[in-house]
């Protein structure tokens, strides 16, 4: 039996609270088990698991809850309402805990928290849920489509109905459920230091399972986060595999001057830079120094030259770089993250309807200002990890009207063996045709000469 300092369930129920309140679930996770080196694997994969798992089907233990509980769960304690919720995460999902367990561990952890007077009432949920599990109906797919995203599909209300709108129910629940599954471990390999052949051979003396990636050369998926331990750290990043494709829409060719303007925490930085046999010179600038520092020590982990990391605010001209003199910008603009559920799936439950429109405004911003530093002919690179209209296709549309100088290039041409990925204006768009994937939108320029 795990020490109360290192029970997954008590170590989940820290992480959901601090995540309420503002944290971001992979950090603190990352924090939580660096603070417990000695924890069993066994539990730590349950706790990666509990962690995850409810913050992803959050609306629908919220929706059995609120089936059994009296009182509504607005006025439940913040700490009753997360254990309820890691309870009944266990006997929803998690066959392979018993009942009782799940029940019984519960319990424990309320009374080990000084929750005495909650004990009884989290015993009386669960159990009612054991009783009434058989009869438990979600919303009819057939005729309740909303009410099914929402509950069963564990989707608010107005993002909900976003993907109807957009797409109807069938892709939308086709979307909505595979942001319901652990996002998978996708690594680029490092092509400074070997070949992708010559990464996957030493994954396998490593004793690793591995497949390559559907579209991404240096692309590798793992099956155990063993990889992350037992592979040199230079030789790989930690990186989606649709993350993994913006980098090559650039083009970056040796010996021209680049600008990746959002660049932290800098994995499509460092890539850039591998693209260009470390023979680029790439200013990559964010708004915080901590992130700034994050380039950095990224860049020496890979062994990449050539990156200048700064401080800079891209809501300002860069008064350093002169006007038209960049061969090529990347623009990877912050976002609603939409995109990215099942890597970040405590950004469902802290986004609101407006945010699109807000992000686009700044996106608009940070477009300008990068257009002003791109030379004749050079390429400007719009990318985001969301897929909102707002984000995409209207702030690409609002540029191109305001930019005449700039004219929008068709990259099916260019990227024959990625058609799929593409819409019909030749613009990379992963949603919805390939929900396996990171929900990323990218829409490529160049400057008239």
């Amino acid at each position: 039996m795990s020490r109360p300092e290192t029970d997954p369930r008590h170590l989940a129920l820290e992480i959901l609270l601090r995540v309420e309140r503002g944290g971001y679930a992979d950090l603190t996770l990352d924090e939580i088990l660096r603070r417990h080196p000695h924890i069993d694997p066994r539990d730590r994969g349950l706790l990666t698991e509990l962690v995850y798992g409810v913050l992803r089907r959050r609306g629908r233990l919220d929706y059995v809850l609120a089936r059994q509980c009296r009182k509504p769960l607005a006025r439940l304690e913040e700490k009753v309402l997360q254990i309820l919720r890691i309870g009944v995460y266990q006997l929803l999902e998690l066959k392979r805990i018993p009942d009782a367990a799940a029940v019984n561990t519960s319990v424990n952890l309320a009374k080990r928290l000084g929750l005495q007077r909650a004990a009884g009432f989290i015993n009386g949920v669960l159990r009612g849920l054991l009783r009434t599990q058989p009869e438990l109906q979600w919303p009819d797919p057939g005729a309740q489509h909303l009410s099914f995203l929402v509950h069963a599909c564990s989707l608010p209300e107005w993002l909900a109905r976003s993907w109807l709108d957009a797409h109807g129910f069938d892709t939308a629940r086709r979307l909505a459920e595979a942001q319901l599954q652990p996002a998978p471990l996708s690594v680029r390999c490092n092509t400074l230091v070997q070949s992708p052949e010559a990464f996957g051979q030493l994954a396998s003396s490593l004793g690793l399972s591995w497949s390559r990636c559907r579209f991404a050369s240096e692309g590798f998926q793992f099956e155990s986060r063993r990889a992350f331990e037992l592979l040199p750290a230079g030789s790989f990043q930690p990186q989606d595999e649709a993350s993994m494709l913006v980098a090559h829409l650039l083009q970056p060719e040796p010996g021209e001057t680049l600008l990746d303007a959002c660049a932290a925490p800098g994995g499509k930085t460092t890539h850039l830079a591998a693209l260009g046999g470390n023979r680029l010179e790439i200013h990559a600038l964010d708004l915080h120094p901590a992130r700034v520092e994050l380039i950095r020590r990224g860049a020496e982990r890979l062994g990449c030259r050539g990156i200048r990391a700064r401080v800079w605010d891209m809501t300002r001209k860069p008064d350093w770089l002169a006007s038209g003199s960049l061969d090529a910008v990347l623009v990877d603009a912050p976002c609603t993250g939409l995109g990215v559920l099942r890597r970040n799936p405590e950004i469902r439950w802290r986004r609101r309807a407006g945010d699109p429109a807000r992000m686009a405004e700044l996106q608009r911003i940070l477009l300008d200002r990068a257009a002003e530093l791109v030379r004749p002919g050079g390429r400007l690179l719009y990318s985001v990890c969301t897929t909102t209209p707002e984000e995409t296709v209207q702030v690409v549309d609002r540029f191109a009207a305001a930019h005449p100088d700039f004219v929008l290039e068709d990259l099916r041409p260019l990227f024959p063996d990625w058609a799929s990925l593409f819409d019909q204006q030749g613009r990379l768009a992963t949603w919805p045709g390939h929900p396996e994937l990171d929900g990323f939108f990218a829409a490529r320029f160049r400057r008239i000469p």
